[in-house]
């Protein structure tokens, strides 16, 4: 397993800053979910090669000592026996990968939120959870990690369709801007398409409010530190989002942008006004 476990090719760090006795399991983790994503986004296996295969990684993660050769995945899932950890951390991840390898046709927006609650809100839950952190703080990760999940879907629309053939945009939302799919994969953006983009960088912008309680709410300092640098990694990407033709040239981080991020992330972690059980300390 190689040292760059937190980005592979991901805008948003995870583990950034766990400590090293957590290190090893959220490298686990990491591998586990891209061992099994890599066969949903497969572009050689069948929808049913891969829901059989989707299918066997799930039993070999649940029951680890069985004959499974899966050896990644069994590994897995005796540490989260021996951790104690809620099977859904991992389970729910497979719940997405599936629809991936089923086809996705997402119609309103709320099929979206749904389906980024099962694809990215685990990861949240699983960092917060063996990080021993209460569970008041699951609900504004959830939000966090679904609007990171969006934030990427943005970046990669025109990937997506032309390897995967996936849409993850609503349905309703492409209707309402008059946006057909194959617009997508066009050579230009046709104002349709923009209207359409600004709609969900609007809606993106409202989801920000609802993340901001969460680093508040973290005792751990280097995972309070690590959301902080998320979320304003999160923010300078919806700036760069209304700022740029997503289509003809998706926004990345810049250096100067992690650079912030990680001072202001340390800063702020340091002077966080926390919150316990409902009052601030």
């Amino acid at each position: 397993m190689s040292d760059d476990f937190t980005y592979h090719n991901e805008n948003f760090p995870i583990g950034l800053m766990v400590s090293s006795k957590l290190k090893p399991m959220v490298e686990l983790y990491y591998h586990a979910a891209r061992f099994a994503d890599d066969i949903a986004d497969s572009n050689v296996l069948t929808k049913e090669q891969k829901l059989t295969r989707l299918d066997d990684i799930a039993k070999a993660f649940l029951n680890p000592e069985t004959g499974n050769n899966l050896t990644l995945i069994r590994s897995f899932g005796k540490m989260f026996v021996k951790e104690r950890l809620d099977a859904s951390l991992y389970m729910d991840l497979l719940k997405a990968f599936e629809k991936d390898a089923s086809g996705l046709n997402i119609q309103i927006w709320e099929e979206l939120i749904d389906y980024c609650r099962y694809s990215a809100a685990p990861v949240g839950r699983f960092m917060l959870a063996i990080s021993n952190e209460n569970p008041s703080t699951y609900l504004p990760a959830e939000h966090l990690c679904v609007l990171l999940q969006i934030v990427d879907h943005l970046s990669d629309i025109k990937e997506d369709l032309s390897k995967l053939g996936r849409v993850y945009i609503p349905q309703e939302i492409m209707q309402k801007h008059n946006v057909r799919t194959s617009d997508l994969g066009l050579s230009y953006t046709k104002p349709e398409v923009k209207e359409m983009l600004k709609e969900i960088i609007k809606r993106m912008e409202k989801m920000q409010d609802d993340t901001l309680v969460l680093p508040k709410l973290i005792k751990s300092f280097g995972l309070r530190v690590e959301v902080y640098i998320i979320l304003s990694l999160t923010n300078s990407m919806i700036k760069k989002y209304k700022k740029t033709d997503i289509l003809q040239k998706a926004p990345k981080l810049s250096m100067i942008d992690w650079s912030v991020a990680i001072i202001k992330g340390l800063f702020k972690a340091v002077f966080c006004k926390k919150i316990h059980q409902g009052r601030a300390l």
